[in-house]
């Protein structure tokens, strides 16, 4: 997989996150590590969620893991603290927003069931 390959399944996945409920500034920057080495970022402003094939240098955390592990995180397939204790996602940053990010990813899921009863 390549790392353009690999955006565009993120971007796709977390695109769908219902952050309209979240009124803080969230900034996060991923690193992604082995296969689609690269990095990118999620931005939640003003209850509109970015995701930019760009560095973010006024981050409000950074993770760093391989793209299989951002996949079953993003699917929630993976919880994040799981992935963390396991060693296979690296947090820095405001350890209180990078928790916000298990809010987002379920606010996904909740965006998905919500159009799976309509």
């Amino acid at each position: 997989m390549t790392y353009a390959d690999m955006f565009s399944k993120v971007k796709g996945m977390l695109i769908e996150a219902d952050v309209s409920d979240i009124h803080e500034h969230l900034a996060y920057q991923f690193n992604i590590t082995g296969e689609a080495e690269g990095i990118f970022y999620a931005e939640v402003k003003d209850g509109q969620l970015f995701v930019e094939p760009y560095e973010y240098f006024d981050r409000d955390a950074m993770f760093t893991c391989s793209a299989e592990t951002l996949f079953k995180i993003a699917d929630g397939k993976t919880d994040p603290i799981l992935a963390v204790t396991l060693g296979k996602l690296k947090v820095e940053g405001n350890i209180d927003k990078a928790l916000k990010l298990k809010d987002l990813i379920n606010s996904k899921k909740k965006e998905a069931g919500k159009k799976k009863k309509k």
